[in-house]
């Protein structure tokens, strides 16, 4: 099984259209447009019932105390963590397409309501807790939410969009749902999983 865009290639730059956030002349940064990338598998393995999808970043400071504060930097060697984009649950086994802007096509303040998807069934990603202390932003982000990292970060972050057959045809944990919790609801149940990886950076000395 191989996962391919049409948006971006495996190990380059994710366009802006794709991010949450994207560069600015005063302020640093601003919102983008938010669009999902076009996904696409031509086959799957035998037996496949439902597909998961899961977008997250593996590069997210581990410490927020310099994330975004002007004079100083996130230094690349600071310890990382995951961060959930996308996570998506019981896709159709004949499914072999997921179209750009299909999912998601702007910001949301608040987030996209959930869990119901145009195919299967959205869990929360992590801008939910990112922005739990933003009284203009907080909500449950279902869906797709794109690319915003530090702008003060001197590592180019990576954006691994994973897709896993199943041998089974429903795979939604109980109750609101995360990464996490998907990725141990799926486990002993997938056939095969193909990766994509895009890169993205809002700190212009690293896009040099």
């Amino acid at each position: 099984m191989k996962l391919t865009s049409q948006s971006f290639a495996d190990g380059e730059r994710i366009p802006r259209e794709f991010a949450f956030c994207v560069p600015a002349v005063d302020g640093h940064v601003r919102l983008g447009n938010n669009l999902n990338p076009q996904l696409e598998w031509p086959s799957a393995p035998a037996g496949t019932r439902s597909f998961a999808l899961i977008c997250h970043d593996p590069d997210v400071p581990s410490k927020g105390d310099d994330v975004n504060q002007e004079g100083k930097v996130v230094p690349a060697t600071l310890a990382r963590v995951d961060f959930f984009h996308w996570v998506l649950a019981d896709l159709p086994a004949d499914l072999r397409e997921i179209p750009a802007g299909s999912f998601s096509n702007e910001v949301t303040p608040g987030g996209k309501p959930g869990p119901d998807a145009p195919y299967g069934k959205h869990g929360i990603n992590d801008y939910t807790a990112w922005f739990a202390g933003d009284d203009a932003m907080r909500g449950d982000y279902h869906g797709y939410d794109g690319p915003c990292p530090p702008w003060n970060d001197e590592l180019v972050h990576r954006y691994v969009f994973t897709l896993y057959a199943l041998d089974i045809d429903g795979c939604v944990p109980e109750g609101r749902f995360g990464g996490t919790e998907l990725r141990n609801a799926i486990a002993g149940h997938i056939l095969a999983e193909a990766k994509l990886t895009g890169t993205y950076t809002l700190n212009p000395a690293a896009a040099d």
